[in-house]
């Protein structure tokens, strides 16, 4: 239900200060190394303090909550698995904590948690969560949690940000002389030309012969071959079947009091919403009609997955009789393999649990998977069949692997001919002549960039060429009137002429510079409190099963994905 929820998260985490103190690793069963022979639980100590099985079954419940939290209301399945999530460790990391908290007598006041809580779950009222009863009888209980324990969640969250202000103090420590050298350094833009030399313009200089393209085709066979596929049918269950319906009923709550509410929390930050505030609030609008259909749409799906999948015997064929009977259409994909999902679906983060569920089920005991939501529909699926990795004939590919020898040995041309121009440049330059007359002379084409920073996120027009982190790279690691060396790219490659640094606009940098000393502080803050947390935290956590022998992880790709409900 609350995987629909994801485009909020944002929200929600800015009304709370978010860090990084957890490393993702393999996940276990959260007892895969508790129990002995005899079946008695042994759960270790922290600092030779022992861990009482209460003290275990609470921080597993918040290390879960966390995870729906931070991950826009998902509960750890095996999608987290496959992203790296480990209960165990993240439950021991967060007993560890706690302890921390008790040891430095860090208090919480019940005002904020009751104001945070409140501000957590209200971020869930487009999926019909309007109270914290509602929460815990539509959310909580299907996990074995009570309100408490999200109580109890908010409490130590908020205890351990107060943990990481302390440790990490020492990081704050930066003057707002500082601040301005670093702005600078990010933000101050240099103005530069360049000549790229593009594959594309020596693709006609490659000759091809029909037996250097099948021994190119030969010594490439891997590339070559086609990777294990699955079609699978499946019922969509699309989002806009229900946006209407979904509208009315919404109109019918606060919607508009909601609205006010999280306009009102999100401050001047409602720009990334809209330029005005009513373009925001009909973003908004439009972003919890939507969610709500989504759920509409979950509903639905889940209805007919729950009928599917207790029909007996287990068919694929199932499917088509009860889509028939209930006026639903089943499609089938076109093959896809793992790593590239079927791109006539509009899955969006749900293109990894789509094919993980594709590829998990079988024609003879688990023959359905789903329900998978996408980003405008949710689908229950049906195995298909599934098709063998083969490597195709020459002929089958040739089309493919002469554009593929084609733009190797233009690349190869592309390269040879920026070498032997920078050769060309130092000397001419050298005698006296200027960069943009030298290329002039080549005859080649001279690329005026747009002024740029170490912080620009885009350059329009030039991301095609090279990265920007690597025109950064080039830009930054020449001085200033100098030319770069000849440096190779995905698409060829490319010399750089820095012409200068450009001034600084002192009214921005005045503007920006608060925000920005906050930010670097926080930073160094998080960093501090993550180098004492990599230190302390083995030390303390020795004597737990963390340090005990791994048990080999499940096959995965021997159980279904997806769990049937």
């Amino acid at each position: 239900m609350f995987g629909t929820i994801r485009k909020h998260q944002t929200w929600l985490w800015a009304i709370i200060i978010t860090f990084t103190i957890i490393s993702f690793v393999v996940f276990f069963s959260p007892y895969s190394k508790l129990n002995t022979d005899q079946g008695v639980v042994r759960l270790g100590s922290i600092s030779g303090k022992p861990i009482s099985e209460e003290a275990f079954i609470h921080a597993q419940r918040e290390a879960m909550l966390q995870y729906f939290f931070m991950s826009g209301g998902r509960w750890p399945d095996t999608d987290a698995e496959r992203m790296g999530f480990d209960l165990e460790r993240e439950t021991y990391q967060w007993l560890f904590l706690l302890q921390k908290i008790e040891e430095m007598g860090i208090h919480t006041s019940s005002e904020m948690v009751v104001q945070v809580a409140r501000n957590m779950l209200s971020q869930f009222q487009s999926a019909g969560i309007s109270t914290p009863q509602a929460f815990e009888e539509q959310v909580l209980r299907e996990h074995g949690m009570r309100l408490s324990d999200f109580q109890r969640f908010v409490e130590h969250y908020l205890g351990v940000q107060q943990l990481v202000s302390t440790v990490g103090v020492g990081g704050r420590l930066i003057t707002p002389a500082e601040a301005r050298e670093l702005w600078i350094r990010e933000n101050q833009e240099v103005s530069a030309e360049a000549v790229f030399f593009e594959t594309t313009n020596y693709l006609d200089s490659v000759k091809v012969a029909p037996e250097t393209l099948a021994s190119y085709f030969t010594n490439h066979l891997a590339e070559y071959r086609v990777p294990d596929r699955v079609e699978v049918k499946y019922v969509e269950f699309s989002l806009s079947n229900h946006l209407a319906a979904a509208e009315a009923e919404l109109t019918k709550t606060n919607l508009d009091e909601v609205i006010e509410m999280n306009m009102q929390r999100l401050g001047t930050n409602y720009t990334r919403l809209g330029a005005t505030p009513e373009l925001a609030k009909a973003k908004m609008r439009e972003e919890f009609i939507r969610n709500r259909a989504l759920m509409d749409a979950r509903r639905q799906a889940n209805a007919f997955a729950s009928t599917l999948f207790d029909t007996q015997p287990a068919r694929p064929e199932n499917m088509d009789e009860l889509a028939k009977a209930r006026g639903l259409t089943v499609k089938t994909t076109a093959p896809f393999s793992r790593s590239e999902p079927p791109q006539e679906l509009q899955l969006g983060q749900a293109a990894s649990a789509f094919a993980t569920a594709a590829f998990g089920m079988n024609l003879t005991n688990d023959p359905f998977g789903g329900p998978i939501v996408g980003e405008n529909a949710v689908y229950v699926l049906a195995f298909g069949r599934r098709l063998a990795s083969e490597i195709p004939s020459f002929e089958q590919v040739r089309e493919r692997v002469t554009k593929d020898y084609k733009e190797q040995q233009a690349a190869t041309l592309a390269r040879q001919a920026g070498i032997n121009f920078h050769r060309t440049l130092t000397n001419s330059m050298a005698q006296g002549k200027d960069f943009a007359s030298v290329v002039q002379e080549a005859r080649l084409r001279l690329v005026t960039l747009p002024p740029f920073s170490i912080s620009t996120r885009s350059l329009p027009g030039f991301d095609q060429r090279t990265s920007l982190n690597q025109l950064k790279e080039i830009a930054f690691s020449t001085e200033p009137g100098k030319v770069s060396s000849f440096y190779p790219t995905a698409d060829g490659g490319v010399i750089m002429h820095v012409k200068a640094k450009l001034p600084v606009d002192e009214a921005r940098l005045q503007a920006e510079l608060p925000e920005f000393l906050n930010a670097v502080r926080q930073n160094r803050q998080s960093e501090v409190f993550n180098n004492w947390f990599r230190k302390e935290a083995p030390i303390a956590l020795r004597d737990t099963p963390l340090n005990a022998p791994r048990t080999p992880p499940p096959d995965l790709n021997a159980a279904p994905a997806t769990k049937k409900s």
